[in-house]
């Protein structure tokens, strides 16, 4: 498909390292139970991340190397966060875990705690920047637990059909479909702050506007040469999240409202957008599998209509535990995962939400049209990576500031501040320059 060029595209805009690493992927270790007992590892997980393709994954791999993978559940945002931090320190941990790439697993300090993954030959395939995103030293620390996705908006096909709307390129025009759904007595966009994660969506999704508008934020940002208050570009994501608010555009009850709420509101028809990553896809498939066909996704748009692009996320990671005694069971486990078979397996049980991390992996036929949006964006080199990607710091307070400003508790102007206040600690732990 055109999208694996493009993403060649996508990475080489994200000015990262170079883009594929070289050689072939092999397959999985050659291993035969032989009708012994299988060896129990542990993997951790948030409790919201979809799961069906993992499971089909670690049930293969039951029956292929004699491995079961049972899995362990935590919060997802800052209170899961939190938690494996704690699990860490005090030396109790699961034998992989499951979190995010990019700057919030980079402050976990990997080195301390997980295994190289550098030399093993799963790795092969990996792009580049992947491994960057989980590297501290030149080192690598994970390995990618899905797929790429992209964060935008989510819209509902048949509502825009009945009300003759057309997909917004600018946020005004966006706004103005907003306006008329609220005027057909239908809620424009699905709020769900009791998954307060959930709330930073519209402030992250701009960021590809933020980049159009200030190339370099990313660099003067991490040197704290910028700020999100001080910067017009980027404090404008915190002025969206406080405007849809104030005009009256969010479902009832946001504060109260979950992020699977939020997600049948969405499929039902009784919201129109939900702003949102396109890993939700394969929960709304779980949720409401007869209607996923009927939303369709499309990138935040800034205010030039010939220059409406998407911000991409790189997968979450799976790494191993140093402490664990299965070291070599989960190494077998994450080749297997990688392997052809391994993400065939994974996509017969999960549709993919975006492209793979990985050399050589192509996606079905049938994927979610809103999949296909994402794609045609990718396709158009259309992308900008998300800030967390390319600058190591990230505020770990972001969620409850955007649920805050979202409520209309705070002014965008002082939800950025608080923010620029909020990674300064993170950066001072990490030893930037300029801090």
């Amino acid at each position: 498909m055109r999208w694996k060029t493009m993403l060649l595209l996508v990475i080489m805009g994200m000015t990262l390292l170079p883009i594929f690493a070289s050689g072939e992927g092999e397959g999985p270790a050659s291993t035969s139970p032989g009708g012994a007992e299988p060896v129990e590892i542990t993997l951790l997980i948030d409790n919201q991340s979809p799961l069906d393709g993992l499971k089909a994954v670690a049930a293969a791999a039951e029956e292929k190397l004699g491995i079961k993978v049972t899995f362990e559940f935590r919060p997802g945002g800052p209170e899961g966060e939190n938690y494996l931090k704690t699990r860490l320190v005090a030396g109790d941990m699961s034998d992989l875990s499951y979190f995010n790439s990019g700057s919030l697993f980079l402050a976990l300090n990997p080195p301390q705690y997980f295994v190289d993954l550098t030399d093993e030959a799963f790795m092969d395939p990996v792009i580049a920047t992947f491994k960057q995103v989980v590297s501290v030293n030149g080192r690598v620390y994970a390995a990618p637990a899905g797929e790429i996705t992209a964060g935008g908006w989510f819209y509902n096909k048949k509502v825009y059909e009945r009300l003759g709307l057309e997909v917004p390129h600018t946020w005004h025009e966006l706004m103005a479909n907003c306006e008329k759904i609220k005027a057909a007595g239908i809620p424009p966009i699905a709020a769900s702050y009791k998954d307060s994660w959930t709330s930073q969506l519209i402030l992250l999704a701009d960021y590809y506007n933020v980049q159009r508008a200030y190339p370099d934020f990313h660099e003067d940002y991490t040197a704290h040469r910028a700020g999100f208050a001080d910067t017009p570009a980027a404090r404008r994501g915190f002025e969206k999240l406080r405007e849809v608010y104030e005009r009256g555009f969010l479902s009832p009850h946001p504060a109260s409202t979950t992020y699977e709420n939020a997600l049948l509101m969405l499929a039902n028809g009784e919201a129109a957008h939900y702003p949102m990553a396109t890993v939700a896809l394969a929960n709304l498939q779980a949720v409401a599998p007869d209607k996923v066909s009927d939303i369709g996704f499309f990138g935040q748009p800034g205010d030039d209509p010939s220059d409406h692009g998407v911000t991409i996320w790189l997968p979450a990671g799976l790494s191993i535990w140093k402490g664990s005694h299965h070291i070599d069971e989960a190494k077998r486990f994450l080749a297997f995962f990688l392997s052809q078979e391994g993400l065939d397996t994974y996509m017969r049980a999960q549709k993919p939400f975006g492209p793979f991390p990985i050399q050589g992996i192509s996606l079905p036929d049938d994927i979610f049209p809103a999949t296909r949006d994402l794609l045609s964006y990718i396709d158009a080199g259309k992308t900008a990576p998300a800030l967390e990607f390319i600058s190591p710091i990230k505020g770990p307070n972001l969620p409850q500031i955007c649920v805050e400003v979202g409520l209309g508790l705070k002014s965008p102007v002082d939800g950025a501040r608080e923010y620029d206040r909020d990674v300064e600690k993170q950066a001072k732990q990490l030893g930037l320059p300029g801090w």
